[in-house]
């Protein structure tokens, strides 16, 4: 069988810019062969199984030649692979898709182009600088440095605005090449180095000063702009949200993160996600499966997270039933994110406790809890003792049983643990009890240390913020502080108060 390359367009390098289409492939590879300009967090996105082959291509540094990357694309092709070439940017745009896929036409090979989006246009944008203007920049052209002395300078000076790829080695020479045919000495010049990544940083000078700028330090790799329409940087309103310049570590579970990073990412945030909790099926269906076929006898559901309600009713549609087998009993949840997840299964709860929070259940239960019967599908171990407790001191006859098990990720994810080595975050989020206590435990591991000390020495100058007062005393309890507790306890209230600090 022969099988089939597919050449993807990685984007910017944030894994969070690359495309749907080229998530859905990576999630298929079998051999990865991509560029060292790849992020790493690029590799968990494809198959445990496939094989991984850093093929360099980076300017100034070891790389394989590309007549060797030619004969791995087409020998893995041939024996039936589906194999991706992972490039940095968009595949078409100063790369070398072309001989690529000439060595896979000449072997009769598939293929199939994935674009990405280029940092010609993503580093400019991120770095809040528009390309085009309707007064100052009707147009803007993207070029190479990689070899000045064949370009047309005389043209190039005359371009409203200028966007330069592979050009920091040859800064000097553009910058005396358009101040010779034309250009203003002080036109605005940006250098946009490791965009869209945590270590983007950015210099704003004139063709005049630039040089001075950035005398001995390493710009590679980076994007240049050159034009008026850097002085609208200013103006840009990504620049301007509330949390822009933060960078926010985030330790829900991985399924359950995305949401989270998305709110913040709205308000200018850059956010990390390093799972603190991994989310699994019970060490046994035995009880949840007997409680599901006596629903009728129950008075009472009570469902306190996401996840009980995601496990709960997929063991009940693996049962063969759906939610007309919840007859006559009535639905009590914790939690405006479990109330949201509940309608997807097109049921409203009958009862959610003020503030979204569990200490008021019982408090202000709509019925007198004596002899009523409830179900309460929850963690396997480490759930909530005290509202079972309190549940029973009202004469309540609960029946608990594990609808999934929760536990702590073997080790910190590589890019949010080289963060936090590097002073790089500013707040680390927590969204329950069990958060707390994994991070903590995560970073003795990293750490190999028992010692407080160490661990806090870590987070000098990193905000912790708490979701509520449970997740809150937990911090207390092992970090000793909570810089921000939400006061409605729901990741949007969380944002907010971030927001506001």
């Amino acid at each position: 069988m022969i099988g089939k390359v597919y050449l993807v367009g990685a984007g910017v390098g944030n894994i969070n810019y690359l495309t749907l289409r080229g998530d859905a492939i990576l999630s298929q590879a079998e051999v990865l062969i991509y560029d060292a300009l790849v992020d790493k967090s690029f590799l968990k996105l494809v198959p445990c199984t496939c094989l991984n082959i850093n093929v360099g291509k980076r300017g100034g540094e070891v790389s394989t030649h590309q007549s060797e990357i030619n004969k791995l694309l087409v020998n893995y092709c041939l024996q039936g692979k589906k194999v991706v070439r992972l490039k940095s940017g968009d595949p078409f745009i100063f790369g070398r898709a072309n001989q690529e896929i000439n060595a896979l036409i000449a072997a009769n090979c598939p293929y199939e182009l994935v674009p990405g989006i280029s940092s010609a246009l993503a580093a400019p944008l991120l770095a809040g600088i528009p390309l085009t203007d309707r007064e100052i920049s009707r147009c803007f052209t993207v070029l190479t440095g990689h070899k000045p002395e064949f370009l047309n300078w005389q043209a190039l000076a005359k371009i409203d605005t200028l966007v330069i790829l592979m050009g920091t080695k040859s800064l000097e020479i553009i910058v005396n090449n358009l101040i010779m045919n034309g250009r203003a000495s002080d036109e605005p010049i940006a250098i946009i180095k490791n965009s869209g990544s945590l270590q983007e940083k950015v210099w704003i000078g004139t063709l005049n000063t630039i040089m001075e700028q950035v005398s001995g330090l390493p710009l590679s790799p980076a994007i240049i702009v050159i034009g008026q329409v850097i002085n609208l940087r200013s103006m840009s309103s990504s620049l301007n949200l509330p949390l822009a310049g933060k960078t926010i570590l985030i330790t829900r579970a991985k399924e359950q993160s995305s949401q989270f990073s998305l709110l913040l990412q709205q308000q200018g945030a850059k956010t990390i996600e390093m799972p603190a909790l991994e989310i699994f099926p019970p060490s046994s269906w035995e009880q949840l499966d007997i409680a599901i076929e006596t629903l009728y006898s129950f008075d009472w559901l009570i469902l306190t997270s996401a996840n009980g309600v995601k496990f709960f009713f997929r063991r009940l549609q693996e049962l063969g039933k759906d939610i007309r087998a919840l007859g006559n009993i009535k639905i009590a949840v914790v939690g405006k994110k479990t109330a949201s997840y509940l309608k997807q299964y097109h049921l409203i709860p009958d009862f959610i406790p003020p503030n979204f929070i569990a200490d008021s259940l019982i408090a202000h239960f709509p019925e007198n809890l004596s002899h009523q019967k409830i179900l309460f599908p929850r963690v396997e171990t480490g759930g909530r003792e005290v509202l079972i407790k309190a549940l029973e001191k009202e004469d309540a006859n609960v029946v608990e049983i594990p609808a999934y098990q929760s536990g702590c990720p073997e080790k910190i994810e590589p890019q949010a643990w080289e963060a936090l080595q590097q002073k790089q975050i500013n707040i680390v989020t927590f969204a329950s009890s069990k958060t707390v206590k994994n991070f903590y435990t995560l970073l003795q591991k990293e750490l190999n240390s028992n010692r407080k000390s160490d661990i806090l020495s870590l987070l000098d100058n990193v905000s912790l913020a708490s979701i509520g007062p449970q997740t809150s005393k937990t911090c207390y309890d092992l970090f000793g502080r909570v810089d921000i507790e939400a006061e409605e306890y729901t990741l949007e209230g969380l944002t907010n108060k971030l927001l506001n600090c």
